[in-house]
């Protein structure tokens, strides 16, 4: 299940260089980059508003858009942006063209489920979360909104690991050498105490 995907109006960007981007920016619009799948680059300017909006409601990374520019119509998917640390806006996107075959590498996040099952985070333990992430490979149509680890049954010192994920159908993790920790339950920080530890064990 992914975000529903979007259309973007951009026109191209006759002129590319700092000074037009100031312009543009003057002008409510950010300049972007589509490239990828073997052809040319295009430089396009985009509404900041909107882009910025579609930033903020999240999935915009794994979420196929589709940009529609000189009257030709291209399903993108972002692959980077950087945002102005202190006015809050967009300063520049760049777009990866996609194909019904493309393969694409996206950080897809992970949801934490069934917290309330699992007795060591009953008895106080800590979820401490090594990736909020998951970089995969996966086609450009069927990119998962996010990935599911299910903490029932842990106890303080187990862990979830990539391997207790179930994948999606056609999804591969980048790191394929290991199985990687997604998180692990940390004991409390005050400790445990040996009549907790005996509870827990005889649950």
């Amino acid at each position: 299940m992914s975000h529903a995907s979007y259309e973007l109006k951009a026109e191209t960007r006759e002129r590319v260089g700092k000074g037009s981007s100031r312009e543009l920016r003057r002008n409510g619009l950010i300049p972007a980059v589509i490239y990828g799948d073997k052809q040319a680059p295009i430089s396009i300017a985009l509404s900041s508003k909107e882009v910025t909006q579609k930033i903020h409601a999240g999935g915009f990374m794994t979420t196929i858009a589709t940009i529609e520019v000189g009257g030709e119509k291209i399903r993108v998917l972002p692959k980077d942006y950087q945002l102005d640390p202190v006015r809050d806006f967009t300063m520049h996107v760049d777009f990866l063209r996609v194909s019904k075959d493309s393969k694409v590498t996206v950080e897809v996040p992970v949801h934490f489920v069934n917290e309330e099952k699992s007795p060591g985070l009953k008895i106080g333990g800590v979820l401490n979360i090594v990736r909020h992430e998951v970089e995969v490979l996966v086609s450009a149509d069927d990119i998962p909104e996010f990935l599911t680890a299910d903490l029932s049954g842990l106890k303080v010192g187990d862990g979830i690991h990539i391997s207790n994920i179930k994948l999606p159908k056609g999804v591969t993790p980048v790191i394929a050498d290991r199985d990687f920790t997604i998180a692990t339950i940390a004991t409390p920080a005050g400790g445990v105490s040996e009549a907790e530890e005996a509870e827990s064990a005889s649950e």
